[in-house]
C-alpha cells in the first residue's frame, strides 16, 4: 500500500533516522495471524521486517501489499520506555487517529514473462501435483499461470521484482511462507496458496483471478472487473488460452466452447 505522506509522517515520528541520512527512516512491516500492520518498532508476537523509507521519495513503497485502499487506526504505546506508533491495537495502546490510505495509481503489479506455446507438462510434475492436491487449485490452471508468468523459469526476475516460477512479489512470498522464492517447489506451493485465496475472493471467477494475479486486487476492485490495462487484458487472454491447452494435455475435460464461437461458420 502506498502510504500518504501525512500517515507516513505520523507513523515515523519517533523513528530513528538511518545514520548519515536524516531523510531516511525505518518502518517495520509486521505479520500476525495473516494480518499486516505497520509499526515504528517490532511488535511483540508478530513476525516483523524492517523497511527503510526515503522521506523525499516521489512515491512511497507498498508496505501493506494488498493493492487496495486501507482504513485503520494509528495507535501509540510505550515499549522499552519509548513511545511506539503502529496500526495494530496492542495491550496498552492509545488511539492517535483514524486514517484511510487510498489505493495506489493502477498499473499491472508485474509483467508476465512467459509466451503462449505448447503445454510443458514435464516441468516439475511432482511439485504441481502436490500443490494442486494441497490447495484444491486445478493443476491445469496452476500450470497455465506458471507458464504465463515465467515460462517455468525458477530463476526468473521481472522488471517489477517478481521472482521465481510463479513470479511472486517479495511481500506475497512472505505472506504465503515462501522462504526461498527461487526454489521451484516453494514458489509453486506459494503461488497455489495465493491463487486459492484469490479464487475464494472472486468465487472461482478465473477471469478476475487472473486479472488480480497480474494487476492486483486493488485494480480489480477499482474498475469493478478486469482493469483497462493492455498488458493485463493480454495476460488474461493468454492464461485462458493456456488453461484450455493444459486441461487437454493433462487428460481433463476440454473447456466448453463459447456460444458465439460455436455458432460461427
Amino acid at each position: 500500500m502506498v502510504l500518504t505522506r501525512a500517515l507516513a509522517a505520523v507513523l515515523m515520528v519517533s523513528t530513528v533516522c538511518v545514520a548519515g541520512n536524516a531523510a531516511a527512516r525505518k518502518v517495520y512491516r509486521c505479520v500476525r495471524d495473516g494480518t499486516v500492520s505497520l509499526s515504528t518498532a517490532p511488535e511483540p508476537g508478530s513476525r516483523c521486517r524492517a523497511r527503510e523509507i526515503d522521506d523525499n521519495a516521489a512515491v512511497l513503497p507498498n508496505l501493506w501489499g494488498t493493492g487496495e485502499a486501507v482504513s485503520g487506526v494509528l495507535y501509540e504505546r510505550m515499549q522499552d520506555g519509548k513511545p511506539v506508533y503502529g496500526t495494530r491495537k496492542l495491550p496498552g495502546s492509545v488511539k492517535v487517529l483514524s486514517f484511510t490510505v487510498p489505493a495506489p495509481p493502477g498499473e499491472p503489479a508485474h509483467v508476465g514473462l512467459g509466451n503462449v506455446g505448447p503445454p510443458q507438462i514435464e516441468r516439475y510434475p511432482k511439485q504441481f501435483r502436490a500443490a494442486a492436491k494441497a490447495t484444491g487449485v486445478d493443476e491445469a490452471w496452476l500450470r497455465a499461470i506458471a507458464h504465463a508468468e515465467s515460462g517455468f523459469d525458477a530463476a526468473a526476475v521481472s522488471p517489477k521484482g517478481a521472482q521465481g516460477v510463479m513470479q511472486l512479489m517479495p511481500e506475497t512470498s512472505r505472506e504465503y511462507g515462501v522462504s526461498d522464492p527461487f526454489s521451484y517447489g516453494e514458489s509453486i506451493m506459494g503461488g497455489a496458496r495465493h491463487l486459492r485465496a484469490l479464487m475464494r475472493r472472486y468465487r472461482n471467477d478465473l477471469t478476475l483471478v487472473a486479472a488480480a494475479y497480474n494487476a492486483g486486487i486493488g485494480a480489480v476492485t477499482r474498475y469493478g472487473g478486469v482493469p483497462p490495462y493492455q498488458e493485463t487484458q493480454q495476460y488474461v487472454a493468454k492464461v485462458q488460452t493456456l488453461y484450455g491447452r493444459y486441461r487437454v494435455a493433462l487428460g481433463m475435460k476440454p473447456l466448453p466452447v463459447p456460444q458465439a464461437a460455436a455458432s460461427s461458420p
